[in-house]
């Protein structure tokens, strides 16, 4: 068995890089590799780059546990800030170094025979391609990486730019323009009012609704030179202040509930009613207040939309859709022409085309794609949204189900991580990179001497759990009735939304069911325990005293200090604490 690399991670966003960072931090390995289409890190904070694009949760939850930052300059961080922040915490741990840029990965091939990932590498530059084989393989594209394509005849007619939102022309000039948006989500809340507001204003623009979203009042204060102090110099203070936001968002999950959360639901109705009505034009009432239930999409904070309604150049169209777009703008439904020096579109991601265009193919030959058509109605799912069954060794950063409508996604991804780290540490302990840290091998010890060569979840195990995410999913807002990027049209399935409290996600990070997973020895194929008890590691840890410091993080995978409680079933665990 040879390998390029012990772990390659597709993608250097968010999720990517924290796992990074966690193998470094926890296990004191370099040996891995990512592979990351655009020229820099941070993802979707790097390819975002829209006029007023900003994060709807707080910059001091929405950032790692491990590198909480001080300097943070306002509570709803602006998309610059976030991304020097992901480039500052690759600089840190020397990330960047072990990207490989402007490249794709297009497929990936297990390989039975060696246990190794054999991937398909493309450097977008030069085209060349180049094969990498890991032994570990994780994707960290992320959910929302794939903008939806307009699907409005005649776009290819249209003379001006016509672009989405997330693949911003930064050439445009809208000073003085005709500007068509499709579409009231987030982002178009966002860039809106900037390209409205004076000394570089839009001429018009026109933007076309569907479903009316839920907008929410945002207060956006600066952060002092004295709050940052306190933030840097006194002990625990960024904590409880990051914990404060957690709560606060936390409790708002029994709202989603169809029929528990009924009032919950009724009081913040109320309140962004009451909230519209205070701030936007009498005229759009009818086209900003929703009549589905609140939760069933997330709420949007307003960044002064609703206020910029009030201005001559802004014209919000909810009744009247557009039928075609012409060569010089757009034709609606009642044949009213609408010229456009250029059409933004703000129509959302295709977040049902997961992994998309990657080719995984796992045992047997395989494919992801397949694997979902036949066990899942062709809607993807994974175990804890992160392992599928016959993909030895590969993994799922922001997997299936695994967003959620309150809380932020760094906190979800971080639990995945964690999950990911404990399910591969008995493997990772095994690989040269890892070892040459201890003794020579020669003088091992037994219980380090295991060769598990990879895991993988067992099928029954994955189905269950993808039946128990959708019964409880179907109870949730989401499947009330509303049309959102959730729930698949034509199935009903959900194959975004995580369905309880993200506490208990990440209970579940940590006592999960060993049972439900099968390792592999690398010589024989057959199955190994990489069991033992926490008190035969600790012992062990003494006696080789060769390993980082015990007690920085009591839950780290390679010290495996909580392995005795794996036996422990994560969601039957947290359904005895419910009670």
């Amino acid at each position: 068995m040879s390998f390029d690399t012990e772990v390659l991670i597709i993608g250097a966003g968010m999720s990517g890089l924290g796992l990074a960072v966690q193998l470094i931090r926890q296990f004191g390995i370099y040996n891995f590799e990512l592979v990351e289409k655009s020229n820099d890190v941070g993802g979707t904070w790097l390819a975002n780059t829209y006029p007023g694009c900003g994060c709807d949760v707080a910059s001091h939850f929405y950032s790692y546990s491990f590198a909480l930052n001080p300097d943070w300059s306002r509570k709803y961080s602006m998309q610059p800030e976030i991304q020097r922040y992901f480039r500052s915490v690759a600089e840190q741990y020397r990330i960047v170094e072990h990207v490989r840029f402007q490249s794709m990965v297009e497929k990936a091939v297990w390989s039975e025979e060696e246990r190794v990932w054999v991937v398909t590498v493309k450097d977008l530059g030069s085209k060349r391609r180049v094969v990498r084989r890991a032994k570990i393989l994780v994707s960290a594209v992320g959910a929302l990486s794939v903008p939806k394509k307009c699907e409005t005849p005649g776009a290819e007619r249209f003379d001006g730019p016509l672009f989405h939102s997330a693949e911003w022309d930064r050439d445009f000039k809208w000073e003085g323009k005709e500007v068509v948006v499709l579409g009231n989500g987030c982002s178009a809340t966002q860039f809106l009012p900037i390209m409205a507001q004076e000394p570089r204003a839009v001429k018009k623009i026109t933007q076309f609704s569907r479903q009316a979203q839920y907008l929410s009042e945002r207060e956006n204060p600066y952060y002092s030179p004295a709050f940052k102090a306190v933030m840097r110099y006194v002990p625990l203070a960024m904590r409880l202040y990051r914990a404060n936001f957690y709560w606060q968002m936390e409790r708002d999950f029994p709202g989603f509930d169809i029929e528990g959360g009924r009032s919950i639901r009724e009081d913040l109705r109320k309140e962004n009613e009451a909230y519209v009505k205070r701030v936007a034009p009498r005229k759009y009432w009818d086209a900003l207040i929703p009549k589905t239930e609140i939760g069933c999409k997330r709420k949007v904070l307003d960044t002064e939309y609703l206020s910029s309604l009030h201005k001559e150049n802004v014209d919000l169209i909810p009744d009247d859709p557009v039928q075609e777009i012409t060569e010089t703008g757009v034709r609606t439904k009642s044949g009213k022409e609408i010229h456009a020096d250029a059409i933004v579109l703000a129509i959302g991601f295709s977040t049902q085309q997961m992994l998309f265009p990657m080719e995984i193919t796992g045992r047997d030959g395989l494919s992801l794609n397949n694997y979902w058509d036949t066990a899942h109605q062709s809607i993807a799912q994974a175990y804890f949204g992160t392992c599928v069954p016959d993909f030895p060794n590969f993994f799922i950063m922001m997997g299936p189900n695994t967003v959620t409508g309150h809380l932020s996604v760094i906190y979800t991804v971080e639990c995945q991580i964690n999950f990911t780290l404990r399910l591969i540490a008995p493997i990772i302990r095994t690989l040269p990179s890892y070892r040459s840290r201890l003794l020579p091998s020669n003088l091992l010890p037994n219980a380090l001497r295991s060769n598990p060569s990879t895991v993988e979840v067992l099928r029954d195990a994955a189905i269950q759990d993808s039946e128990w995410t959708q019964k409880e999913a179907r109870k949730l807002v989401w499947s009330s009735g509303c049309v959102n990027w959730a729930v698949d049209p034509k199935t009903g399935l959900n194959n975004m939304m995580y369905p309880d409290w993200q506490y208990w996600y990440w209970l579940r990070s940590i006592f999960y069911k060993k049972s439900d997973f099968i390792y592999r020895d690398a010589k024989t194929g057959k199955e190994v325990s990489v069991g033992g008890s926490w008190l035969k590691t600790t012992a062990l840890l003494l006696g080789v005293g060769a390993v980082a410091v015990v007690g920085a993080d009591w839950v780290r995978p390679d010290l495996g200090l909580v392995r005795g409680l794996r036996e422990f079933d994560g969601r039957a665990f947290v359904r005895s604490l419910k009670g």
